[in-house]
């Protein structure tokens, strides 16, 4: 693994220069080098098989990680005076130390011309290495760091660039399904104006969108029994959405003359079509939002209804809309989504929070004012929440906000290796 020495790097936020020190590892396509403590692959030397060579007097030792298996797993191989050494002569071992700290330790037997131990060396591959091995009652050690997918930042230029954590832990993930519809004015909040007796109009005193209040006179109509005139009031407060005669007009046929609609009482109908149908029902929770997105309501599903078309086969979700001061209106398109399931998982991160490194989605831990990046095998995923099935351990500290400028600086330095 070839890694490269923590270096002072600036992340671009706004005009802001966030100061980070980034280090790094790489190797080969079947045998990776273990660790460097140079900025480059010349500056430490390798062995007959692409890997970094330790030395002791006239004793080495080759570190290697092999990859052409499904997990890597090192492989050390002996030398004495340069030339290859029956394993079976050396003892060795390996301890890792991460970030936390955790210590991961490798014992080794012999196996063909090299040693070989059967525990994985698990992501990331970024850690301080501690070799020991014994050749003719000689016991050698070395130390070295290889880090990779790690930067340090400093608290007040991560904090001035919007970095922000949150400890991973447990979340109740809720599967939402996209919807739209209309504003519109509740059955409860319309009432039609009729005439009590037929009748000719002869005043009309209000116009098509005039507010009213209730009891107030609309117009006067003429009975055409006994000629009296009489006054025709407001039933409800609201607005005039229709109007149907005008003065001189015969009314009493049947036809309202006008509708009255109270706009502060609102709902909105969202169109649910029959492969969504089934998952919707009354009770759910939905979030509603205006075309543009500048308002936002949360209502409840009170009534799933056929629509006006029984041929469409589309049934129509009723969700109360508070007035919130007249920013919804009748008629107006909106688009919702309803949470049609949900379930809570042990262990979850924000979604945002979650980058691209290499062929791995990972988050990047925070431990102290060291950030580094932990590969996750992910299960359900929400706009909000992704459930976390490997590769973080609960209550770890984790970027959310900030990420992208992390993860900018580390592709720059080009601090990771490639499998």
């Amino acid at each position: 693994m070839i890694r490269h020495t923590p270096s002072r790097r600036v992340i671009a936020a706004s005009l802001l220069a966030l100061a980070v020190g980034v280090s790094a590892c790489g190797q080969g396509r079947a045998e990776k080098t273990e660790g460097a403590d140079g900025a480059a692959a010349a500056d430490y030397e390798r062995g007959p098989h692409n890997g970094r060579l330790l030395r002791d007097g006239d004793f080495s030792l080759e570190i290697t990680i092999f990859e052409e298996g499904p997990e890597p797993l090192y492989r050390l191989y002996p030398y004495l005076n340069d030339k290859p050494l029956d394993p079976r002569q050396v003892q060795a071992s390996i301890a890792l130390t991460r970030l936390g700290p955790s210590v991961d330790r490798f014992a080794f037997t012999p196996t063909a011309d090299y040693l070989a131990s059967p525990t994985v060396v698990v992501e990331p591959h970024s850690f301080d290495v501690a070799v020991a091995a014994t050749h003719a009652g000689k016991r050698s050690t070395w130390t070295y760091p290889s880090y990779e997918g790690r930067t340090v930042i400093t608290a007040d230029a991560a904090r001035a660039g919007g970095v922000t954590t949150q400890r991973a832990g447990g979340a109740v993930l809720g599967e939402s399904l996209p919807l739209s519809g209309r504003v519109e004015i509740t059955p409860e909040g319309q009432s039609e104006v009729h005439a009590r007796y037929p009748g000719r109009v002869v005043a009309m005193n209000v116009q098509l969108g005039q507010r009213v209040s209730r009891g107030q006179v609309l117009a006067r109509v003429e009975s055409s029994d006994s000629l009296q005139t009489y006054s025709v009031t407001a039933p409800i407060s609201g607005m005039i959405t229709a109007k149907n005669v005008n003065p001189g007009a015969i009314t009493g046929n049947g036809e309202p003359m006008l509708t009255i609609g109270d706009p502060t009482r609102l709902h909105a109908e969202f169109f649910l079509y029959p492969r969504d149908a089934e998952r919707v029902r009354v009770g759910q929770r939905v979030e509603i939002a205006s075309l543009a997105g500048e308002h936002r309501a949360l209502g409840v599903i009170e009534a799933v209804l056929p629509s006006s078309d029984p041929l469409s086969q589309t049934l129509v979700a009723h969700v109360d809309l508070p007035y919130q001061g007249g920013v919804w209106r009748p008629g107006l398109g909106v688009r919702g989504a309803v949470q049609v399931g949900q379930g809570e998982v042990a262990l979850a991160v924000r979604t945002r929070a979650i980058q691209p490194f290499r062929d791995f989605q990972v988050v990047y831990a925070k431990i102290g004012n060291t950030y580094e990046v932990r590969m996750l095998d992910l299960g359900r995923r929400t706009e909000e929440w992704t459930e976390v099935l490997g590769g973080l351990e609960p209550g770890t500290e984790y970027v959310v906000d900030g990420a992208f400028l992390i993860r900018a600086d580390i592709e720059k330095s080009g601090a990771s290796h490639d499998h």
